[in-house]
């Protein structure tokens, strides 16, 4: 599971995705966009366009899966809930993994019941450039005794641990920094799929 707004995907988003089904050798990676983000302000396009854009941008790669279940609930789109229903999906010994950027991982001790999030998964940290800050006392709390050296050491149980790993590209483009450029007429181009591209031109997202 590789949660987010995708506001809009890019390059980094999917290239991180490719990159952690083959560094931790996965099955499939689930791409689901947050309809209503608990811990940030509420995107600037509809959860309906940003899965849409979310389609375009995976295509045929094989192994991405642009999945909607958030969109189908209301209120918060908390990862526990979406964990819970990839849970029955999947089976209770089935080996599950939510991916988190490190700036996220800073806050997972102020998510909505953490502690459940390890009962139900693995979580796995994509170290970012820049974000080196040293962890907040109530996440050290949260994660003593559960961090992994590898992946076959996660692997061992199907929920529980922690593995901070760090992908080859580490693609620094910022949604945020994409949006400002739309709103300012300036290229994106190269920085999202041309697929991407092309929808939010034909929708004049962003401006």
């Amino acid at each position: 599971m590789l949660g987010g707004t995708f506001d809009p995907v890019h390059l980094g988003h999917l290239r991180s995705a490719v990159e952690l089904r083959e560094v931790l050798a996965l099955d499939r990676v689930h791409m689901i966009p947050a309809h209503v983000p608990p811990l940030r302000e509420a995107p600037g396009v509809c959860s309906a366009e940003r899965l849409t854009m979310l389609e375009a941008g995976i295509g045929d790669a094989p192994g991405l899966v642009a999945d909607g279940r958030e969109l189908q609930r209301d209120g918060p789109s908390y990862s526990t809930d979406t964990l819970v229903t990839l849970r029955r999906d999947y089976g209770e010994q089935t080996r599950l993994v939510m991916a988190v950027g490190h700036d996220a991982f800073l806050r997972l001790s102020e998510w909505h019941a953490p502690e459940r999030l390890f009962e139900l998964a693995h979580v796995a940290v994509i170290d970012r450039p820049g974000h080196d800050a040293p962890l907040p006392a109530a996440l050290e709390s949260l994660i003593t005794g559960r961090e992994a050296q590898d992946a076959e050491a996660l692997f061992a149980r199907p929920a529980g641990g922690v593995l901070r790993i760090r992908l080859p590209s580490r693609m620094d483009i910022s949604a945020t920094d994409l949006r400002e450029r739309l709103a300012e007429g300036r290229s994106i181009r190269y920085l999202l799929p041309e697929a991407v591209e092309a929808y939010i031109q034909s929708r004049n997202l962003y401006r």
